[in-house]
């Protein structure tokens, strides 16, 4: 046969300890070893069914005075079954104890009966330069309000919810399970406590009402198609004085003529004649600011980029500004009269090979991978 475990040694008290104490280390380890929150570990069910024997033997003056005199055995000789739950006040801790395992987390009461509205969400298309430097701009969406006729509450104006019969208000049923009993919301009024016999004629009574709305959305400057920006409290609105939700937006960025993007850094492919190529000069580009200056050097080569640094997109993520990549693309002329033909004719034969020094360069490595 097992030897029985100390009962202030199972909830880890001392012999002293207050009702108080008792009821505080029992909800630690009912917590801790509940059967729920353990499927099929039966030592975790023991453990649990140990804690509650003793939480029932200790917060009972006259079986706990047994147990300090006797041990064991004075339990045993006064006819007390350990296994059963028949305990003063156990309902109450017990309740307690389920309390806490439906609000884990929440930070909010079991029988809260205000309800947090739903989220929205929204696609919002914006232009490029809207994307670069930020914009304000105005939303319009369709969501449920608070029903003004009933202020929220889903009955008619002038008359009263009733206590629901049922769970007489509570919003919860006990429902047995074995050994112990578990809180559930009261079908009969959802866990509302409240019944409405006669409902809001407006709001049929929900205590909400749809309605248009226009929201004011403040986009900041760096965002790309996909971001996804939160409104908070601009969502539906809560049951029963709940708070409202979210509203989320995501952004669509329209492309651009001219630019494009990559990361936080701007792209512009700007073409430029075969004379200014191959003699050099300065050119105008475009940037997200206007045009700036930009030399290009003699005998640049198409596919050539140079950097505007700082002239790209802000980082949302605080990072600095990204830079201007301008890529250069050498126009090769056509439609030519018989008088350019003739001078770039003349310029071929005074230049023989070394006008194209690049292509020279890949013949001759053609020619050695075949020779």
């Amino acid at each position: 046969m097992a030897i029985k475990r100390d009962y202030y040694e199972i909830l880890s008290i001392p012999r002293n300890a207050l009702e108080d104490e008792i009821k505080k280390a029992y909800r630690k380890c009912a917590l801790q070893w509940h059967p729920d929150r353990n499927p099929g570990n039966k030592k975790a069910e023991e453990n649990f069914k140990e804690a509650t024997q003793a939480y029932q033997v200790l917060t009972n003056p006259q079986k706990r005075k047994l147990y300090d005199q006797f041990g064991h055995d004075g339990l045993n000789s006064g006819g007390f079954d350990p296994s059963g739950f028949a305990s003063a006040g156990f309902g109450d801790i017990f309740e307690d104890i389920f309390d806490d395992f439906f609000s884990a987390g929440s930070g909010a009461p079991r029988r809260r009966r205000s309800q947090k509205g739903g989220d929205l969400g929204v696609t919002l298309e914006i232009s490029f330069e809207e994307a670069a430097f930020g914009v304000e701009r105005s939303i319009d969406i369709q969501r449920e309000e608070t029903c003004s006729h009933c202020g929220g509450e889903g009955a008619k104006p002038g008359t009263e919810k009733k206590i629901c019969a049922t769970c007489r208000g509570t919003g919860q049923v006990l429902a047995s399970s074995g050994f112990f009993s578990i809180s559930r919301p009261c079908p009969k009024c959802h866990g509302q406590g409240a019944v409405i016999e006669n409902p809001c004629p407006e709001c049929h009574g929900s205590g909400r009402r749809s309605a248009r709305r226009k929201i004011q959305a403040k986009v900041p400057a760096g965002v790309d198609t996909g971001v996804r920006m939160r409104v908070p409290g601009e969502g539906e609105a809560g049951y029963r004085g709940g708070a409202r939700g979210d509203l989320y937006v995501e952004i669509h960025v329209t492309p651009h003529e001219i630019f494009t993007r990559e990361a936080d850094d701007l792209v512009c492919v700007v073409p430029v004649s075969m004379v200014l190529a191959a003699l050099g000069g300065e050119i105008q580009v475009p940037t997200l600011k206007g045009t700036t200056a930009l030399k290009i050097p003699a005998g640049t080569q198409s596919g050539k980029s140079f950097k505007l640094k700082g002239k790209g997109f802000h980082s949302l993520r605080g990072h600095g500004t990204g830079d201007e990549e301008v890529r250069i693309q050498v126009e090769t002329p056509a439609h030519l009269t018989e008088k350019q033909q003739e001078i770039l004719r003349q310029f071929a034969e005074i230049s023989g090979e070394k006008v194209n020094p690049f292509s020279n360069s890949f013949t001759q490595k053609v020619k050695k991978l075949f020779s």
